[in-house]
Order: C-alpha cells, then structure tokens, then sequence
C-alpha cells in the first residue's frame, strides 16, 4: 500500500513506545482487537525493531510501521524488521534521498508552511505535522487547506480522546497519532483490557 492507503486504513495511529520486548505483540494485538490496524512503534527504544519484527510476524491484522526515524540506515533495517511504512519527525535531506533508496511508504514531518511547500515539490502528499499543537493545531490545519488543499495530514503531538475528533473533521487531516489510547501505565500494568477498550472508543465516537 502507498502511504495516503495506509493512512485511511485507520482514524488514530497510536505511536508506541516499547521498554520491554515481551509487551510488544499483547499490546499490538490489543490495538488491533480495539479496531486500530495501523501502529506506529517508535525507535526510542532499544528493543523498537525487534518489537516490530514480533508484531509484523506475529499479530493479524496490524500493519505495523516504525516511527522516530531520524537516520539513513534506519528505512533497510526497517524493511528488514518487518515494517510497512516509516515516519520521521521532519524531512531533512540525508533522509529524502535514503528514503528514495527503498521500497517503504514514507510519512516526513513538517511544522511550518514552507516545509510542506518543499515536502510537495519533493512529491509528498501525506505528511505528519508535528509536534502539532505546537505548530498551530487545528488553527493551522486550517489555513494551510486553502493555499495547499491536495496535502493530506497526519497530526500528531498534543492530540488526545477530548480533541482527536474535532482533527478528524477537518477535511485535511487524513488520521490522527497519539499515544493516550496506549498509556504507559497501562502497558506496563499489562492491562490490554484497557487498551483495547480505549481503541474501541475511539471507533465509538466517531459512530
């Protein structure tokens, strides 16, 4: 799938942050259970690719990306670990060139007009504005729709059950990241209960 696919398989990609390996694959596949297919695992841990590797291998379902890339050497290993798509948290341009080396959807982040002008020139049409309320939130979504209404986005940053839906409205944003429908304390509680009920709340309300 190209990224703006991969996008509308999901209304919330929840970003991950795995400390210990064996939380991967129970907490993935209660994200899936809840109704939320696309994972971002972030590269903020030492044990990220592996992590992804055991989901990509292991959960039904998931399509599992690897978020946090901010190396060259890190879109092979992804490919190698199993995931389907990349997010960085802006596009510099060591990481446009390595990304044009490999077959893996691509998600850059930008905060300002002028990076999503030189996103587009550079052919993207999918990005992740972040950290989003930061960079204007929904205020910003929307003045950038008029000048650049073919850019689709990914917010993520400030993002949470009490504003998620009022993104979503915007006829510009594509999905929404965010960590609340996986909080840590509920990770590391092993509470997947919980998890999964937080992803299935999200399809609720927007019902």
């Amino acid at each position: 799938m190209k990224i703006d696919e991969i996008l509308n398989q999901s209304p919330v990609v929840p970003v991950i942050v795995i400390d210990q390996l064996e939380q991967a694959v129970p907490l993935a596949q209660a994200l899936v259970d809840g109704g939320l297919s696309v994972l971002e695992v972030t590269l903020r841990t030492d044990v990220a690719m592996q992590a992804i590797h055991e989901i990509s291998q292991a959960v039904t379902g998931a399509i599992v990306g690897v978020g946090t890339v901010t190396r060259p050497e890190q879109f092979q290993q992804s490919i190698e670990a199993g995931a389907r798509f990349a997010v960085s948290p802006g596009l510099t341009d060591t990481l446009l060139a390595a990304s044009r080396t490999v077959d893996l959807p691509f998600l850059p982040g930008v905060f300002s007009p002028s990076e999503v002008m030189r996103a587009h020139e550079h052919g993207f049409k999918a990005l992740k504005l972040f950290p989003a309320q930061q960079a204007g939130g929904i205020g910003m979504l929307k003045a950038m729709h008029g000048p650049l209404p073919e850019m689709k986005f990914c917010p993520t940053g400030g993002i949470g059950a009490e504003n998620f839906i009022d993104f979503l409205k915007l006829p510009n944003v594509a999905c929404v990241g965010g960590s609340w429908v996986c909080p840590s304390s509920a990770v590391q509680g092993q509470d997947w209960d919980q998890i999964s009920q937080l992803a299935s709340d999200v399809r609720s309300a927007l019902q």
